[in-house]
């Protein structure tokens, strides 16, 4: 049972490194894997949260863990990332310019870690870190068919996004898939890739990613189904 209580708390851990590992990818060049890697951290920023409520295990450590790995993955893994794939032709200033994304991430949590936890439930002030850092990761993915300039527009656009006062619609209420569509959805995926034989362009990791988001879907279905029962 102790155990349990622990996997909320391990699979943040698990969000923390991941955006350790994506700096570490980016700093070797493999840009497409760093990516992913962010995109990993945000399966498993989504898994906490489910799971703690789902298994009574919230806490005021979860909740203080979770800002801290937030802003590693969702703002110093996605400013490094960009910074190596585009704004390292500028200099130190480049450097400096994607210094600034984790700055505005860190006051967007900070002003969240504060606010009401009623408001929090329906709705974010401005743009969550965690979304702003995954766009940037898939802007990344498909960088070479967009202009430079986008990245730039993107970039400075979420930066001001996040500390913003527009509302944003909160997702966290809204019950899971149905384990069933979603594998359905993977395996045509799957068969499709392995058709056209595009399995090879695509980034290793996103083969691991996404079976262990599937068997987290699962267990979390199997876990809501026996609560339901009882």
């Amino acid at each position: 049972m102790r155990f349990i209580k622990m996997i909320p708390n391990m699979m943040t851990l698990g969000n923390l490194y991941c955006g350790f590992l994506s700096i570490g990818f980016a700093a070797y060049g493999q840009y497409n894997n760093a990516a992913i890697l962010i995109i990993i951290g945000m399966m498993l920023d989504s898994m906490d949260g489910r799971a703690a409520r789902m298994l009574k295990a919230d806490s005021t450590l979860g909740k203080e863990l979770d800002s801290l790995a937030d802003i590693v993955t969702f703002g110093v893994a996605p400013s490094f990332l960009v910074y190596y794939t585009y704004f390292s032709q500028f200099g130190m200033l480049g450097m400096a310019i994607s210094g600034l994304f984790p700055l505005f991430g860190a006051f967007r949590l900070a002003r969240f870690n504060i606010s009401t936890s009623k408001a929090s439930m329906h709705y974010f002030i401005g743009v969550p870190i965690t979304a702003a850092g995954g766009i940037l990761a898939i802007l990344t993915l498909f960088g070479h068919h967009l202009p430079n300039i986008v990245t730039t527009v993107v970039f400075t656009a979420l930066c001001f996004l996040m500390v913003s006062r527009i509302r944003i619609p909160s997702f966290k209420e809204i019950p899971l898939p149905k384990y069933g569509t979603i594998v359905t959805i993977f395996l045509g995926c799957l068969l499709f890739v392995l058709y056209k034989g595009t399995y090879n362009t695509y980034p290793y990791l996103i083969y691991i990613a996404t079976p262990l988001y599937i068997a987290y879907i699962a267990y979390m279905f199997k876990k809501g189904k026996e609560k339901k029962e009882e």
